[in-house]
């Protein structure tokens, strides 16, 4: 027990950074300005710290940090697309957490498929692609399509894991995984749909950050002999 208190409070030690910055954005920018710097770094800034969190929790170049690996690549894009959309480059931004999603599904993995977990996610996924494609220009008539196979796709993969190992990190990313398809559904019902939410930067944001965050987290148990892999402790 002392050892898992232990490994809990270095933990939030070492995410303190992300929930400094989670209030620095959620005080500070009050309506959603684009183009600015200020709020584009303010809105960056919680990936960042996610990305500090994956690289001082236990981080190594071999394989047996494979997952962290890819998660950080992940979080890099996903900062990359947190600021392309900051300052209304939306395609591009789509672009650049299309290849972070990429990264996730890797680092996830491919086995077990639970393919029957695969086809219960597309099966609504091609509806939405349906319903909304006469809502979107020339350029997103393409890249939404692949952008909703690639984020279902990731959480597929999510949900795959979190079955097959039956891990309290595991499962809080599989979490974090749908709540990045619910912030991104919320986007795309308010840009494409025109449908009006109370407080949609809040709803978007506060779904967005919590994936992140879970996914992040899900590294903690990554390499060899983390005390929380360590089931006599």
């Amino acid at each position: 027990m002392g050892h898992i208190m232990q490994f809990a409070t270095v933990q939030a030690l070492q995410l303190a950074p992300f929930f400094i910055s989670l209030v620095l954005y959620f005080s500070l920018v009050r309506k959603d300005p684009e183009g600015e710097l200020w709020t584009t770094v303010l809105k960056c800034l919680p990936i960042v710290a996610l990305m500090f969190y994956v690289l001082i929790k236990g981080f190594s170049l071999n394989k047996q940090f494979r997952r962290s690996q890819l998660i950080l690549l992940g979080l890099v894009f996903s900062c990359g697309g947190d600021a392309l959309l900051n300052v209304n480059l939306f395609p591009f931004g789509m672009i650049s957490f299309g290849v972070a999603h990429i990264f996730y599904i890797n680092a996830f993995g491919w086995h077990p498929l639970k393919w029957i977990i695969g086809v219960c996610l597309y099966v609504p996924v091609i509806i939405f692609v349906v319903f909304v494609r006469k809502y979107l220009d020339e350029i997103l008539v393409i890249g939404v399509p692949i952008y909703c196979v690639l984020i279902i796709t990731m959480l597929w993969r999510a949900l795959a894991r979190a079955v097959d190992t039956k891990s309290y990190l595991a499962s809080f990313c599989a979490l974090g995984a749908v709540l990045f398809v619910i912030s991104d559904a919320l986007i795309a019902v308010t840009m494409f749909l025109s449908v009006e939410l109370p407080s949609p930067r809040l709803q978007i944001m506060i779904t967005y950050y919590a994936a992140q965050f879970a996914i992040a987290l899900s590294t903690a148990d990554d390499g060899p002999l983390q005390p929380c892999k360590n089931k006599d402790k």
